[in-house]
């Protein structure tokens, strides 16, 4: 067992846990911040997908250790109080759920890209997805709410979110 801190969606949370406990398993159980999904447990669908100091990470792979005194932001720290995210805007927009299960990882990787790359074309989109699966085959759909998210999002946007 071990004390851990960690800044989760801007706010600071310290707690006990196992210092091998999946950090998925730390937000969700003790956080108790839910968007984020158990996919496969091993790092491998991208459900999980959290942004550890701004870089996409699987959740379910980390150690809660490792993103002790780390910044995490999760689904639930996309959103203000007055507005979505750009990203899950386009998603609403462009119909991209279906069962909705890997939508939060699909969004904190197509938020993570958009970060790096503004202005993405089809293959760069499809890199920075790869990994991420879809059970219902929006993949199309995906793509096409990245490029609206991405004309969307102006530069001061992207900044902001930082």
């Amino acid at each position: 067992m071990g004390i851990f801190t960690i800044t989760i969606n801007g706010t600071d949370h310290r707690f006990e846990a196992e210092s091998e406990m999946p950090l998925l398993w730390a937000l969700r159980d003790i956080i108790g911040l839910t968007g984020t999904k158990y996919g496969c447990g091993i790092g491998q669908c991208g459900a999980c997908t959290v942004h550890l100091n701004g870089e996409p990470i699987r959740s379910c792979s980390i150690p809660v250790e490792s993103a002790n005194n780390q910044k995490i932001t999760t689904i639930e720290g996309l959103a203000t109080r007055e507005s979505l995210h750009q990203v899950q805007e386009a998603w609403i927009d462009q119909d991209v759920a279906q069962c909705g299960y890997c939508q939060a990882g699909q969004i904190m990787s197509a938020v993570a890209l958009l970060e790096r790359n503004p202005n993405p074309s089809d293959d760069d989109i499809d890199s920075a997805m790869t990994g991420n699966y879809c059970r219902c085959g929006t993949y199309i759909r995906i793509r096409s709410a990245i490029h609206s998210a991405a004309k969307n999002l102006s530069v001061s946007d992207l900044a902001k979110e930082a």
